[in-house]
């Protein structure tokens, strides 16, 4: 991508979506990452799994620009293999959906302005905005791609929490991304609303955008996440098959308790 006009160039094959090398980002006077490194492919599906307070927040934060890194030699923060970009040309290649978001988004708009608003990066539709045919129809597929549709004049303000999650799905699509990143994406719903978030979310990994899930509920992270990487006070714990990771021993070390896990039809429970 270029930096200056925000165009997207070719990347060298195997080059990560995102990579974090050597990243430090204090919130305050606490560290919250700490040296941090770690790479996430094109269209890898990966969970973040951490307590609360092991920096999974300050993580996306850090991708949407709401935290920067220390400046520190050697350290650095790239999206395809570049530090430097418009931030509207991410767009493409990664849509947010994030609890900030989506309070942010509460508001006095339809259903349908949240959605084209993922446009022009905005919360609803402003009167500068031009809104063409193709956008209106871009937004439409989307929203009747993730059952929305009859939501589409509802008022953000009188939808569910499930309903609301799932118009910013919506928005985060309209752009064809090639990664979705979801911060807890179950907080606040309730049964039903969570089965059908995850069902959404086995659908959009099966047609082949990535999935980067950042949670700290392990029944959140689908059958179609193979890669889990634990966090533990702003560090990487440990990186790899979640066969392997998520198991009683390893969690019990890494939540401070003891625990029981139990898998049933793809999916890790914690007891």
């Amino acid at each position: 991508m270029d930096s200056k006009n925000g165009s997207m160039e070719s990347s060298p094959p195997g080059t990560p979506l995102i990579e974090y090398r050597n990243v430090t980002v204090c919130r305050g006077e606490r560290v919250a990452l700490d040296n941090l490194s770690l790479s996430i492919g094109i269209g890898e599906h990966v969970a973040i799994l951490g307590p609360n307070g092991s920096g999974k927040s300050t993580l996306i934060k850090t991708i949407t620009r709401e935290c920067y890194p220390k400046l520190i030699p050697g350290s650095y923060l790239k999206i395809l293999g570049r530090q430097h970009w418009n931030i509207f040309a991410l767009r493409s290649l990664l849509g947010i959906v994030t609890n900030d978001l989506l309070a942010r988004c509460t508001r006095d708009f339809s259903g349908r302005e949240i959605v084209v608003s993922g446009f022009f990066s905005s919360v609803g539709i402003w009167p500068h905005h031009r809104v063409t045919p193709e956008m209106g129809a871009k937004a439409h597929r989307a929203m009747a791609a993730l059952d929305v549709l009859h939501l589409a004049d509802r008022r953000m303000s009188q939808l569910s929490s499930g309903e609301a999650r799932r118009i910013l799905i919506a928005r985060a699509l309209v752009h064809d991304p090639k990664s979705l990143v979801f911060d807890e994406p179950t907080t606040s719903l309730d049964l039903h609303a969570t089965y059908e978030l995850r069902r959404i979310l086995r659908r959009i990994a099966a047609a082949g955008t990535g999935i980067i899930m950042v949670t700290h509920d392990l029944a959140d992270i689908i059958p179609e996440i193979e890669r889990v990487i634990l966090l533990s006070s702003g560090r990487v714990y440990a990186d790899g098959p979640k066969d392997e990771l998520l198991t009683s021993e390893t969690l019990s070390r890494l939540f401070g308790g003891r625990f029981e896990v139990v898998r049933k039809d793809g999916y890790y429970h914690l007891w």
